[in-house]
């Protein structure tokens, strides 16, 4: 099933199950996905499509904004086209370029970075705090949260998607989760340790958001 929202062409795949209200997202920036009851006729899901037209066409231009940005390697704050070529041992910079064998080379590349990079800032980072406790470091992707402080076990974790943001962002995340070794809430106490050692933190925190 096709149809035309504003003259562009979109494949609708249409997903049968008991559901009692209809879903729409978009699979790929020319796939529409619709879960809807086995009753459901065709007629009805296109009816239904024309009338959110306005709606999926915000969706949809979000989400040629995410695919163009998975064509490029975002690193430090700097976006880099992807080049495979094969036969690289290692991964390089130059220019705009990144140049890697494959795209999980890439990959391997980016995990060992966070590891680097993360370490490299905390270890720089934490003598400039008083009276914290030893703490573990862990790294992984979350979707929404930049970073989380442990404090039952005195484990900070990091959000892997952080090593695209520029370095200074890392740097407020990192220090705002060992404020919380201070103020476990964010109360205006907790806000005042933050901006001792990161004074432009609503900044910083508006640019995570964006």
């Amino acid at each position: 099933m096709q149809v035309i929202l504003e003259d562009k062409p979109f494949t609708v795949e249409i997903i049968r199950k008991p559901n009692k209200n209809i879903y729409m997202r978009f699979k790929d920036s020319h796939t529409i996905s619709v879960s809807v009851n086995r009753f459901v006729s065709e007629k009805e899901i296109e009816r239904i499509i024309y009338k959110n037209q306005d709606s999926l066409l915000k969706m949809v231009k979000k989400k040629e904004q995410e695919e163009e940005k998975e064509n490029f390697f975002w690193y430090l704050g700097k976006s880099y086209t992807k080049v495979f070529d094969g036969t690289s041992k290692e991964v390089s910079f130059l220019q705009d370029c990144v140049f890697a064998r494959d795209e999980k080379t890439l990959e391997k590349f980016y995990q060992k970075e966070c590891l680097r990079v993360f370490e490299s800032e905390v270890n720089r980072i934490v003598p400039y705090f008083k009276n914290i406790p030893k703490f573990s470091l862990r790294i992984r992707k979350m979707k929404t949260r930049w970073g989380v402080n442990n404090r039952g076990n005195n484990t900070i974790t990091l959000n892997s998607e952080l090593l695209k943001k520029d370095l200074d962002l890392l740097d407020y995340v990192i220090i705002h989760e060992l404020c919380h070794f201070y103020e476990a809430n964010h109360s205006s106490r907790f806000w005042f340790h933050v901006s001792e050692y990161y004074p432009k933190y609503k900044e910083a925190r508006r640019r995570l958001r964006e």
